[in-house]
């Protein structure tokens, strides 16, 4: 059985997270393992660490994880399965992949905290590093958003490399398994609606990859790319952004802002994270 493995620092953000993350799994009849990693505080020199204050920050995790344990099992009437533990390290991220090379999940889901869609995902400094570098598929989901059968899925590709690159399989399971719309969008912020040959041939690409997924395409032109996904999530309903964060750039396109701007996303849609 497949399982949905989502973090908690007991935070609201994370606190709905894990109601996200237990109603994902419900709904994809997988199991589910909640983690708390405590961050061990780093020394210099010579300075103790008091071992009484952090076993003392363990037992109240243990005593938080079973709690919440026991809260998750009542809201999903006990359909779950539902595994917990309470680990002290040094590195959040790191601890993460080795959750994940043991238990393999199917999605990794983290809470992101108040701010634009885009901000939440980045100026969370462990959401930020695991959207980077974790090599699980990653949901950051927003602290309003609740779970809801993904009718409506979208997909922001850059149309480069796309056989290469695509996360194929893990769009073709979602769709497949929620009977969800496919969205490809791409937007292209040079502004020129006159595309060049490459970005056609890779067009070509994708719609022969997706065919069978019957997915809706459209090309926006917005030199601004975070407005023109906002525009086009709110506009449409989308239930889940998926996105390639190393690929070509496109998380820094996206997220090198001075200030706020338009949402990336609706407030209430999770953003998927998959590297190429």
């Amino acid at each position: 059985m497949n399982t949905i493995l989502t973090t908690t620092d007991f935070s609201p953000a994370s606190l709905n997270a894990v109601n996200y993350a237990a109603d994902l799994a419900v709904a994809t009849d997988s199991n589910l393992m909640i983690v708390h990693i405590l961050q061990l505080p780093t020394v210099y020199g010579e300075v103790p660490v008091a071992a009484v204050t952090i076993d003392e920050q363990i037992a109240s995790a243990e005593a938080g994880i079973k709690n919440l344990e026991k809260q998750v099992s009542q809201r999903t009437q006990g359909k779950l399965k539902i595994h917990t533990d309470v680990n002290a390290v040094g590195s959040v991220v790191p601890e993460i992949e080795n959750y994940c090379r043991s238990v393999d999940p199917s999605f990794v889901v983290m809470g992101s905290r108040d701010g634009n869609a885009v901000e939440r995902m980045l100026l969370g400094s462990t959401v930020t590093t695991a959207i980077r570098n974790l090599s699980w598929p990653l949901i950051v989901v927003p602290p309003k958003a609740t779970f809801r059968k993904l009718e409506s899925i979208g997909f922001a590709c850059d149309l480069k490399d796309v056989e290469e690159t695509a996360p194929f399989e893990e769009i073709r399971t979602l769709v497949t398994l929620f009977k969800a719309k496919l969205h490809i969008i791409h937007v292209n912020a040079e502004g020129d609606r006159n595309y060049p040959p490459g970005i056609i041939r890779e067009a070509g690409v994708a719609q022969e990859m997706f065919e069978k997924l019957h997915p809706v395409y459209h090309f926006l032109n917005n030199v601004d790319i975070d407005k023109g996904l906002s525009e086009y999530a709110e506009k449409n309903s989308l239930d889940l952004l998926i996105v390639i964060p190393k690929k070509h750039g496109f998380i820094d396109k996206i997220f090198h802002k001075s200030h706020a701007k338009q949402l990336v996303i609706h407030t209430h849609v999770p953003v998927l994270s998959v590297h190429e």
